[in-house]
Protein backbone atom coordinates (compact mmCIF):
# COMPACT_ATOMS: atom_id res chain seq x y z
CA UNK A 1 0.00 0.00 0.00
CA UNK A 2 1.30 3.60 -0.30
CA UNK A 3 1.54 6.93 1.55
CA UNK A 4 -2.45 7.90 0.68
CA UNK A 5 -3.70 5.58 3.38
CA UNK A 6 -6.03 8.05 5.22
CA UNK A 7 -8.13 6.08 7.19
CA UNK A 8 -8.57 2.37 8.73
CA UNK A 9 -11.97 1.58 10.71
CA UNK A 10 -12.82 -2.20 12.10
CA UNK A 11 -16.80 -3.58 11.23
CA UNK A 12 -18.03 -6.30 13.31
CA UNK A 13 -20.72 -7.91 11.15
CA UNK A 14 -22.52 -11.12 11.69
CA UNK A 15 -19.56 -13.16 9.29
CA UNK A 16 -16.79 -11.65 11.45
CA UNK A 17 -15.10 -8.59 11.57
CA UNK A 18 -13.92 -6.49 8.91
CA UNK A 19 -11.06 -4.22 8.54
CA UNK A 20 -11.60 -1.37 5.79
CA UNK A 21 -8.81 0.61 4.81
CA UNK A 22 -9.16 3.92 2.34
CA UNK A 23 -6.45 5.52 0.11
CA UNK A 24 -6.93 8.98 -0.58
CA UNK A 25 -4.18 10.85 -3.27
CA UNK A 26 -5.12 14.57 -2.98
CA UNK A 27 -2.86 15.13 -5.84
CA UNK A 28 -3.76 12.38 -8.30
CA UNK A 29 -7.80 11.60 -7.35
CA UNK A 30 -6.84 8.22 -6.51
CA UNK A 31 -9.22 6.51 -4.25
CA UNK A 32 -8.67 2.84 -3.38
CA UNK A 33 -10.36 0.30 -0.95
CA UNK A 34 -9.63 -2.55 0.73
CA UNK A 35 -11.66 -5.23 2.65
CA UNK A 36 -9.57 -7.68 4.96
CA UNK A 37 -6.33 -6.72 3.20
CA UNK A 38 -8.11 -6.83 -0.28
CA UNK A 39 -8.71 -4.72 -2.80
CA UNK A 40 -11.94 -4.14 -3.57
CA UNK A 41 -12.03 -0.53 -5.69
CA UNK A 42 -9.32 1.95 -7.24
CA UNK A 43 -10.37 4.67 -8.89
CA UNK A 44 -7.54 6.62 -10.67
CA UNK A 45 -7.41 10.16 -11.65
CA UNK A 46 -10.80 11.61 -10.32
CA UNK A 47 -10.99 15.28 -10.24
CA UNK A 48 -13.54 15.71 -7.86
CA UNK A 49 -11.57 15.22 -4.35
CA UNK A 50 -14.97 14.90 -2.98
CA UNK A 51 -17.98 12.15 -2.56
CA UNK A 52 -18.63 8.96 -1.41
CA UNK A 53 -17.85 5.70 -2.50
CA UNK A 54 -19.70 2.70 -1.79
CA UNK A 55 -19.80 -1.16 -1.64
CA UNK A 56 -20.32 -4.11 -0.05
CA UNK A 57 -18.90 -6.08 2.75
CA UNK A 58 -19.10 -9.39 4.20
CA UNK A 59 -20.57 -12.32 3.44
CA UNK A 60 -23.50 -10.84 3.88
CA UNK A 61 -23.04 -8.05 1.51
CA UNK A 62 -23.90 -5.27 3.84
CA UNK A 63 -23.79 -1.76 2.13
CA UNK A 64 -20.93 1.04 3.04
CA UNK A 65 -20.11 4.29 2.11
CA UNK A 66 -17.01 6.40 2.91
CA UNK A 67 -17.82 10.03 2.49
CA UNK A 68 -14.80 12.17 1.56
CA UNK A 69 -15.82 15.94 2.97
CA UNK A 70 -13.34 18.60 2.69
CA UNK A 71 -12.44 20.23 5.81
CA UNK A 72 -10.29 23.24 4.90
CA UNK A 73 -8.24 23.83 2.44
CA UNK A 74 -6.22 20.67 1.41
CA UNK A 75 -7.97 18.71 4.86
CA UNK A 76 -10.00 16.16 4.26
CA UNK A 77 -12.11 14.18 6.73
CA UNK A 78 -13.30 10.70 6.29
CA UNK A 79 -16.13 8.77 7.71
CA UNK A 80 -17.62 5.30 7.08
CA UNK A 81 -21.68 4.41 6.95
CA UNK A 82 -22.69 1.29 7.33
CA UNK A 83 -26.69 0.63 5.68
CA UNK A 84 -26.94 4.23 5.74
CA UNK A 85 -25.63 4.84 9.52
CA UNK A 86 -22.69 6.27 10.86
CA UNK A 87 -20.61 3.75 12.21
CA UNK A 88 -21.04 4.42 16.33
CA UNK A 89 -24.95 4.78 15.06
CA UNK A 90 -24.75 1.06 13.26
CA UNK A 91 -22.57 -0.27 16.24
CA UNK A 92 -24.71 0.81 19.34
CA UNK A 93 -28.34 -0.28 17.28
CA UNK A 94 -26.19 -3.66 16.55
CA UNK A 95 -25.33 -4.73 19.84
CA UNK A 96 -29.30 -4.61 20.57
CA UNK A 97 -30.13 -7.00 17.80
CA UNK A 98 -27.51 -9.32 18.61
CA UNK A 99 -25.26 -11.00 21.14
CA UNK A 100 -21.49 -12.01 20.92
CA UNK A 101 -19.69 -14.89 22.67
CA UNK A 102 -15.74 -15.35 22.12
CA UNK A 103 -14.37 -18.59 23.36
CA UNK A 104 -11.40 -21.23 22.31
CA UNK A 105 -12.99 -24.75 21.69
CA UNK A 106 -9.94 -27.11 21.04
CA UNK A 107 -7.53 -24.36 20.56
CA UNK A 108 -9.64 -22.98 17.98
CA UNK A 109 -11.09 -19.03 18.53
CA UNK A 110 -14.51 -19.00 18.11
CA UNK A 111 -16.62 -15.98 17.63
CA UNK A 112 -20.44 -17.12 17.88
CA UNK A 113 -22.89 -14.42 16.96
CA UNK A 114 -26.48 -14.50 17.29
CA UNK A 115 -28.83 -12.30 15.32
CA UNK A 116 -32.03 -11.67 17.67
CA UNK A 117 -34.41 -10.98 14.88
CA UNK A 118 -34.14 -13.92 12.66
CA UNK A 119 -32.44 -16.25 15.35
CA UNK A 120 -29.74 -17.14 12.87
CA UNK A 121 -26.01 -18.08 14.57
CA UNK A 122 -22.56 -17.39 13.10
CA UNK A 123 -19.39 -18.78 13.98
CA UNK A 124 -16.23 -17.51 12.43
CA UNK A 125 -18.43 -16.62 9.95
CA UNK A 126 -20.61 -19.34 8.89
CA UNK A 127 -23.86 -19.94 9.24
CA UNK A 128 -24.55 -22.63 11.66
CA UNK A 129 -27.40 -25.18 11.36
CA UNK A 130 -29.61 -24.88 13.97
CA UNK A 131 -32.21 -26.90 15.53
CA UNK A 132 -34.65 -24.88 17.70
CA UNK A 133 -36.99 -25.83 20.18
CA UNK A 134 -39.64 -24.68 22.82
CA UNK A 135 -38.80 -25.32 26.58
CA UNK A 136 -41.11 -24.56 29.50
CA UNK A 137 -39.09 -21.31 30.28
CA UNK A 138 -38.52 -20.32 26.44
CA UNK A 139 -36.51 -21.48 23.40
CA UNK A 140 -33.41 -23.47 22.87
CA UNK A 141 -31.13 -22.81 20.13
CA UNK A 142 -29.20 -25.78 19.73
CA UNK A 143 -26.04 -26.59 17.27
CA UNK A 144 -22.53 -28.24 16.74
CA UNK A 145 -18.90 -26.86 17.02
CA UNK A 146 -16.85 -29.49 15.88
CA UNK A 147 -16.94 -32.61 18.96
CA UNK A 148 -19.22 -29.77 21.07
CA UNK A 149 -23.23 -29.47 22.26
CA UNK A 150 -23.79 -26.31 22.07
CA UNK A 151 -26.94 -24.36 22.83
CA UNK A 152 -28.41 -21.20 22.95
CA UNK A 153 -31.01 -20.19 25.69
CA UNK A 154 -33.71 -17.68 25.46
CA UNK A 155 -35.89 -16.95 28.50
CA UNK A 156 -37.76 -13.52 29.37
CA UNK A 157 -36.33 -11.80 32.15
CA UNK A 158 -39.76 -10.94 33.74
CA UNK A 159 -38.91 -7.50 33.14
CA UNK A 160 -40.53 -5.90 30.34
CA UNK A 161 -37.49 -2.94 29.59
CA UNK A 162 -34.98 -6.01 30.10
CA UNK A 163 -36.89 -8.43 27.90
CA UNK A 164 -35.23 -11.41 26.30
CA UNK A 165 -32.08 -12.76 28.21
CA UNK A 166 -29.76 -15.16 25.53
CA UNK A 167 -27.39 -17.30 27.62
CA UNK A 168 -25.16 -19.55 25.71
CA UNK A 169 -24.00 -23.29 26.75
CA UNK A 170 -21.27 -25.55 25.27
CA UNK A 171 -21.61 -29.12 26.54
CA UNK A 172 -23.80 -28.04 29.30
CA UNK A 173 -21.55 -25.44 30.55
CA UNK A 174 -22.70 -21.38 30.67
CA UNK A 175 -20.11 -18.89 28.48
CA UNK A 176 -20.17 -15.71 29.76
CA UNK A 177 -21.27 -13.11 26.55
CA UNK A 178 -18.24 -10.71 25.17
CA UNK A 179 -18.89 -7.30 23.79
Amino acid sequence: MSGDLVAVWEVALCDGVHRIEFEHGTTTGKRVIYIDGKEVIRRDWMFKLVGKEAFHVGGTDTKATINIEAVSGFAYEYTLEINGQSLKKYMENRSKVTSTWLLNLDGIDCRVVLEKDTMDIWCNGQKMETAGEFVEDGTETHFSLGDHDCCIKAVSSGKRRDGIIHTMLVDGMEISESE
